[in-house]
């Protein structure tokens, strides 16, 4: 048992509210009279307030009193804890902007005093971004997830791109998170296949109640399907672009969106796109030359955009 374990369990046993003899306490925990000594002292030094009593039939007492004790955290899970909660409260998930700082002000509250100093800190002096991707309901997320836990079918109005509104019933599967958007990976009972479906397209889900034996993803994880599924997409432009140097200097957050191939001292780089402006972002990050070809409004895209730096360049100097 790891000590955040041990520290976990004993506070769970004196939260009973009873005495406790050292020497029971300790067997419960499995360690020795001096371990746990040392575990009291650490619950103190967090503002646990336990009582105890010497002798032989000496033991430990969990006061009783205040409505709430402190959380029991390592310093780096508090922390963790509070950025977790800020990154959130700026997430695409519409509505969760104020529940999540409520939730920060709670936990902050149950901290020890010693932490709260620095928790308030990442709290006040934090502006997180806010994000531009597409809204996604917070209801919508968790009934799904919710689907994906217990193994129950899900029902779902889903207006597909380029298509008319549907009634989807799916066995869902696993919720993946990818770039600005919010994806749902299921099992189409009506189309007979696995699909992906992104979840700000979803509306009105509804949990069935009818539980399914899970199938076999047919890809080795729900990210991997997703991937595929968007490199697969037909989409307006096929993008090739010819890296003069080898694929190792691609950077892996660039590698979530393209496909690199080794062709000798060369790579290429392919991915499908409706729009242009993510090639370019992609290439920019990119620390080698290259040479696009295919679409030629890329080429011209990049043309217009190297010379407007290089005007941008001219003028600062």
């Amino acid at each position: 048992m790891s000590t955040s374990a041990r520290m976990l369990r004993l506070l769970s046993l004196l939260q009973t509210h009873r005495y406790w003899p050292g020497g029971e306490l300790a067997d419960r925990l499995e360690v020795s009279a001096r371990t746990l000594r040392r575990d009291i002292d650490r619950l103190r030094e967090l503002g646990y307030d336990v009582e105890a009593a010497r002798g032989v039939a000496g033991g430990y007492q969990l006061r009783a009193g205040g409505s709430l004790p402190p959380l029991l955290l390592e310093d780096e899970e508090a922390v963790a804890i509070a950025v977790g909660l800020r990154t959130a409260a700026a997430s695409a998930v519409g509505g969760l902007e104020e529940t999540t700082v409520q939730a920060l002000t709670k936990v902050i509250g149950l901290m020890p005093p010693q932490l709260r100093r620095r928790m308030d800190a990442v709290r006040s002096q934090t502006d997180p971004a806010p994000s531009y991707g597409p809204s996604v309901d917070a209801e919508t997320l968790t009934t799904l997830a919710q689907g994906c836990r217990d193994d129950e079918l899900v029902t779902f109005g889903y207006t597909a791109r380029g298509a008319e509104p549907s009634e989807r019933r799916v066995e869902p599967h696993r919720l993946v998170a990818l770039g600005r958007r919010w994806y749902l990976v299921a099992y189409d009972r009506d189309r007979h296949d696995w699909r992906s479906f992104r979840v700000d397209r979803v509306r009105g889900a509804r949990l069935s109640g009818v539980r399914f034996r899970g199938r076999e993803l047919p890809a080795p994880d729900a990210l991997s399907f997703v991937r595929a599924g968007i490199r697969e997409r037909p989409q307006r432009y096929a993008v090739r672009v010819r890296l003069l140097a080898p694929a190792d200097v691609v950077p892996g957050h660039v590698r979530r969106w393209v496909d690199v191939s080794e062709d000798g001292d060369t790579s290429l780089l392919t991915m499908n796109a409706d729009e242009l402006t993510w090639p370019l972002m992609l290439l920019a990050g990119i620390e080698a030359e290259f040479v696009v070809e295919s679409p030629e409004e890329l080429v011209e895209a990049v043309d217009r955009t190297a010379g407007r730096f290089a005007r941008s360049a001219t003028v600062r100097r």
